[in-house]
């Protein structure tokens, strides 16, 4: 059996978890709502202030679903409590960004400047030129903003400059050798 999978989700106070028809869960919180759709042969269960899955046999695929459908509850109930967020840095000479009204805007060395727009519960945060925050209740969207992000100006090997991950390590690489 999962050893994720059986483990049971304890839901902190002000966080109520509703399963509708179709396996839709529904998880509100003090942050606001989500709800994902969880597979058939999946079954989930709300017995007091735990939540359980079950799998329904030990097929492949309900194994492999089994610890997926329970990790993705818990990421529902830790976003609706207390919310994810990745930080970024900006590193390189004229490289800024800055937050006007609701969009972030990126000058990265490009002829153009680049936009995003808060949408679907993500806000972005700019305490100086060079750092961002991206913050929301869903894990995989600020994820995922935060790789859009990245993508827009990755690091580089020899000199280091573009967007990266705090806390994260750029493998350097050495330069041309002269005679």
């Amino acid at each position: 059996m999962s050893r994720i999978g059986r483990q049971p989700i304890v839901l902190p106070a002000g966080v109520t978890v509703t399963v509708g028809e179709d396996n839709l869960v529904t998880v509100k919180g003090k942050l606001g709502e989500l709800s994902e759709k969880i597979r058939p042969s999946i079954t989930v269960k709300v017995e007091g202030n735990e939540v359980i899955v079950t799998r329904a046999n030990d097929e492949k695929e309900n194994r492999a679903l089994h610890g997926l459908s329970r990790t993705l509850i818990y990421n529902m109930v830790v976003g609706v409590t207390e919310g994810y967020s990745k930080k970024l840095e900006i590193i390189g000479v004229g490289y800024r960004a800055q937050k006007q009204g609701n969009k972030l805007v990126l000058n990265l060395g490009y002829s153009h400047t680049i936009e995003f727009v808060e949408e679907n519960g993500i806000t972005f945060e700019v305490p100086d030129q060079t750092n961002v925050t991206v913050k929301g209740i869903s894990k995989q969207s600020v994820g995922q903003i935060a790789a859009q992000i990245r993508e827009k100006r990755p690091p580089e090997p020899y000199l280091g400059k573009g967007i990266k991950y705090v806390g994260e390590h750029i493998r350097r690489k050495a330069g041309k050798t002269g005679k």
